[in-house]
C-alpha cells in the first residue's frame, strides 16, 4: 500500500459513504442526478492512490463473470452487470452457481424487441421503454444495463438485428439518445454496444470488417456518438476485427475513434472473452476485460518486462472508478419498491407494441376484421408459444400471452386454432390467420428464406384462401416474394414481447389503428443486398461450441457497399425491394401539404426550419411518421439519392390537421471528407423531400447551400 497516514485514509472511506450515504432512489418521476466528471475523478484518484498493485490489476479484469470485482479493504462493493435490451435477462445460476440473492429480481418483463422499437420512430416512448428497464434494474441492485444493443442492419441474415434499431444511423441514433436518457435517469449505467461493424454474427469472433473512414463516420459511428452525447456511461467493444485488428485491443477504435473522436470519457469494456493480448489492451483505452482478465492474466510480467506501465494500469483501473462513482454505483442496495412500478411497465410494453407492429399490406381492406366474419382459421408455428429473440437479449417475461390466447379473447368463438389444417378447413375460413416467423438469436445468423416447412404452409394458405392474413414473428427482414402477392394481408409482429399479442390482437380487430414504420428494407431476395456473399458458401453457423468458433479462420467481410446501406443502396442501385424503408399502413389516410422553409438560401452557421401540414382526411383517428430526407443535387462525392435527416410521429382526429415542424442545420447537409478529416457541407442546391416513406415523398422543396 503506498505511504499514507491512516486519518486521511479514513477520511476518504467516509467521504465516500457519506456524501449521499446510501443511494436510496426514490421511486417517483425524479430523475437521478449522477455526479459530474470533475466530482467523479477527484473521488477515483483517491481511492486509486490507496490501491496496491495487485489490486489494480485485479481490478481492471472482471469477477465471477457479470460483476467488477470488490475490494473489501477500501469499502468498494461488487458492481452486477445484466444482460438485454428488451428487458432484463434473468440468470438462474452462473457457472459455479454463483449466489445472486442480493441481485436477482423476482420477474422482469419482457418488452418487444428494440427493432420493434425502432418501428415506432417514438423518441418519446423509447424514453419510458428504457426507463422502466432501469427501473427494474434498481428493483435488483443492477448497476449496469448490458445494452443498447445498436449495431446497424447491415443484412437481412444477421441473428442479432433484432436487438438493434435498424438500418439507418440517424433514425437509430435518434431513438438511442432517448434510450440512453431513460436507462440513466434511473441512475443504472447504459452500455453501447458493440463497437464497432459488428454486423454479422457468423463467426462473429473470427470476422473482419475491412471499412473506409468514411464509411465509419457516415454510417456506423452516429448512432455509437448519439448514444455518447447523451452521456452513455458504458461502452462494450465488439468481437470482430475492424481492419485487421480485434476492436477490443485496438488503439485506433477505442482511443482515437471512440474517445477521441466521438468524445467518450467513461467505462469502456470488453465482449466476453474477445481479446487476447494484454500489452495491446492496455494501451489502447480499453478499461475493464471481462469475464476477467485473460489477456492481463500476466499483466504483472508485463510490467517488469516494461512492455506496459503502471500509468496505464492506474487509467484502467481510474476509469472504472470514476464511472462508478459518478453513478453512486458503491452506494446501493436492492430497491424492491420498484416492483409497484411492474404494472407501469407492462402498459409501456403494450403501447410500444400497438406503435411498433407494422401492417405492410392490406389489400382490399380486409383489415380490420369485419365483425360480420364468423369463421376465422388460426394456423401456425408460433401461435401456441411466445417466440423471442435468444442469446444475451432473451427475456423470458412473466404473465406471458401467447398469439392464440390473444386473437381468442379478442375474437371469441368465431376463432378456430388448427395447427395443420386441411385444404378444406383453410378453403371454408372466410379469413385465414397464418403465422409464420424465424428463431433469430445471438451466435449464428439464419438464412433470408424461411424454413421450408414454413414456407410450404403459408404458400398452402394463400394459395386456397384469398383472404389470407400472414403475421410474420421475426427479428429482421424475410424472404416473402413467392407468396407476398397472394397475400391479402401482411402484418409483421417482430417479438412482440410479453403482452404484444394482445396489441397485434387489437390491429386485427380495429381497436387499434397500426402506424408502425420500417426501420429497414426488406428485400426481395438476399442476392439483392449489399451484404451478399458474405458467407463466402460456407453453411451458416449455428453453434455455440466456442471451440469451433476459434478454430475458424478470420475472414474478411468487406464493406464494399460503403456508404449505401439500406434504402440507400437500393434507391442509389435502382434495384426495387418489396417492402421500402420507412413504409406501413393505417387504417385512415393522411394529405400532405403546404412545405415551407424557413430561408430557401442558408449559410453554414444557419438553422432551417422545415414545416408541413398533415391532415387525417379519413373517419379514422390515427398517427402518421412525417418523414423528410435530404438530396444532394450535385456532389464532388458519392452521395445516396437521398437520407433520412428528420422525422415526427404525430396523432390526429379525423378531419384533424397540425403543422409539424423540422429543424436542420449544417450536419444534416454535410458529408465526411476523408482528405480533411471532416464532415463537409457543400455548396450548391439541395431537395428537402418529405414523404410517409423512402419511397412515397409527398413533397419536396429546393434550398441553396452559399
Amino acid at each position: 500500500m503506498k505511504s499514507i497516514s491512516f486519518l486521511v485514509f479514513l477520511s476518504i472511506l467516509i467521504s465516500m459513504n457519506s456524501s449521499t450515504g446510501k443511494e436510496k432512489q426514490n421511486c417517483n418521476n425524479e430523475d437521478f442526478t449522477p455526479l459530474s466528471f470533475e466530482e467523479a475523478t477527484g473521488k477515483a484518484d483517491s481511492v486509486l492512490a490507496l490501491m496496491t498493485l495487485e489490486e489494480k490489476l485485479a481490478y481492471v479484469g472482471g469477477h465471477n463473470f457479470f460483476f467488477i470485482r470488490p475490494i473489501e479493504r477500501l469499502n468498494l462493493p461488487e458492481v452486477y452487470f445484466a444482460d438485454a435490451t428488451q428487458g432484463v435477462h434473468l440468470r438462474q445460476k452462473i457457472r459455479d452457481e454463483i449466489d445472486l440473492s442480493k441481485y436477482q429480481p423476482t420477474k422482469s418483463t419482457s418488452f418487444p424487441s428494440p427493432i420493434l422499437l425502432a418501428s415506432t420512430w417514438n423518441t418519446k416512448l423509447a424514453y419510458k421503454y428504457a426507463k422502466s428497464i432501469g427501473e427494474e434494474c434498481r428493483a435488483a441492485n443492477i448497476g449496469v444495463l448490458l445494452g443498447p444493443g445498436m449495431n446497424l442492419y447491415r443484412i437481412s441474415q444477421c441473428g442479432r438485428n433484432f436487438e438493434y434499431f435498424g438500418e439507418d444511423p440517424f433514425l437509430a441514433g435518434s431513438i438511442i439518445e432517448s434510450f440512453v436518457k431513460g436507462v440513466q435517469s434511473t441512475g443504472t449505467v447504459a452500455t453501447l454496444k458493440h463497437f464497432v461493424a459488428n454486423n454479422t454474427d457468423f463467426y462473429r469472433r473470427k470476422s473482419n470488417s475491412i471499412v473506409d473512414e468514411r464509411t465509419l463516420h457516415e454510417i456506423y459511428f452516429p448512432a455509437f456518438k448519439a448514444g455518447i452525447d447523451a452521456d452513455a456511461k458504458a461502452v462494450m467493444t465488439s468481437y470482430n476485427l475492424l481492419n485487421e485488428e480485434w476492436c477490443g485491443e485496438s488503439e485506433y477504435a477505442i482511443n482515437k475513434m471512440l474517445k477521441g473522436r466521438l468524445g467518450h470519457k467513461w467505462l469502456v469494456m470488453t465482449d466476453w472473452w474477445s481479446v487476447g493480448d494484454g500489452e495491446k489492451l492496455a494501451k489502447s483505452g480499453q478499461d475493464l476485460e471481462m469475464p476477467h482478465a485473460i489477456a492481463l492474466e500476466n499483466g504483472k510480467e508485463l510490467l517488469e518486462e516494461g512492455k506496459i506501465k503502471e500509468a496505464d494500469i492506474d487509467r484502467m483501473a481510474k476509469n472504472i472508478l470514476r464511472t462508478c462513482f459518478a453513478m453512486k454505483l458503491y452506494e446501493r442496495e436492492k430497491e424492491p419498491d420498484y416492483y409497484n412500478k411492474f404494472p407501469e411497465h407492462v402498459d409501456v410494453a403494450l403501447q410500444t407494441a400497438r406503435e411498433g407492429i407494422i401492417l405492410l399490406k392490406n389489400e382490399n381492406d380486409i383489415l380490420p376484421v369485419d365483425p360480420d366474419v364468423k369463421k376465422i382459421l388460426l394456423t401456425g408455428s408460433y401461435v401456441e408459444e411466445l417466440l423471442r429473440g435468444g442469446g444475451a437479449a432473451a427475456v423470458e417475461g412473466y404473465d406471458n400471452v401467447t398469439m392464440l390466447w390473444a386473437i381468442k379473447d379478442e375474437f371469441g368463438d368465431r376463432v378456430n386454432f388448427v395447427k395443420e389444417p386441411t385444404i378444406e378447413e383453410i378453403k371454408s375460413a372466410d379469413i385465414v390467420l397464418c403465422n409464420i416467423g424465424t428463431e433469430d438469436s445471438e451466435g449464428w445468423d439464419r438464412p433470408f428464406a424461411l424454413p421450408a416447412e414454413q414456407e410450404e404452409k403459408v404458400k398452402q394458405c394463400v394459395n386456397n384462401n384469398p383472404n389470407t392474413i400472414v403475421i410474420v414473428t421475426s427479428g429482421s427482414g424475410i424472404r416473402m416474394t413467392d407468396w407476398n402477392d397472394k397475400a391479402a394481408a401482411i402484418i409483421y409482429s417482430w417479438y412482440a414481447g410479453q403482452i404484444g399479442y394482445v396489441a397485434l390482437a387489437e390491429i386485427l380487430s380495429g381497436k387499434t389503428n397500426p402506424s408502425g414504420k420500417l426501420p429497414i428494407t426488406i428485400e426481395k431476395k438476399f442476392e439483392d443486398s449489399p451484404g451478399y456473399g458474405y458467407t463466402q458458401g460456407e453453411a451458416l453457423y449455428n453453434d455455440w461450441d466456442h471451440g469451433g468458433e476459434m478454430a475458424h479462420p478470420v475472414y474478411n467481410v468487406e464493406y464494399k457497399e460503403g456508404v449505401l446501406v439500406g434504402y440507400r443502396w437500393y434507391e442509389t442501385k435502382k434495384i426495387e425491394p418489396l417492402y421500402p424503408f420507412g413504409s406501413g399502413l393505417s387504417y385512415t389516410t393522411f394529405e400532405y401539404k403546404n412545405i415551407e422553409l424557413s430561408k430557401e438560401k442558408f449559410s453554414k452557421d444557419d438553422e432551417i426550419e422545415v414545416s408541413v401540414t398533415i391532415t387525417n382526411t379519413g373517419d379514422t383517428e390515427g398517427a402518421e411518421t412525417v418523414q423528410l430526407y435530404i438530396e444532394d443535387v450535385e456532389s464532388s462525392a458519392e452521395r445516396p439519392l437521398k437520407e433520412l435527416k428528420g422525422f415526427a410521429k404525430v396523432s390526429l382526429k379525423p378531419g384533424e390537421s397540425k403543422k409539424i415542424k423540422i429543424k436542420l442545420d449544417k450536419q444534416d447537409f454535410s458529408f465526411w471528407n476523408p482528405e480533411i478529416k471532416d464532415w463537409f457541407a457543400e455548396k450548391g442546391t439541395f431537395k428537402i423531400r418529405v414523404g410517409s416513406s423512402s419511397a412515397d415523398i409527398k413533397l419536396t422543396k429546393e434550398i441553396e447551400l452559399i
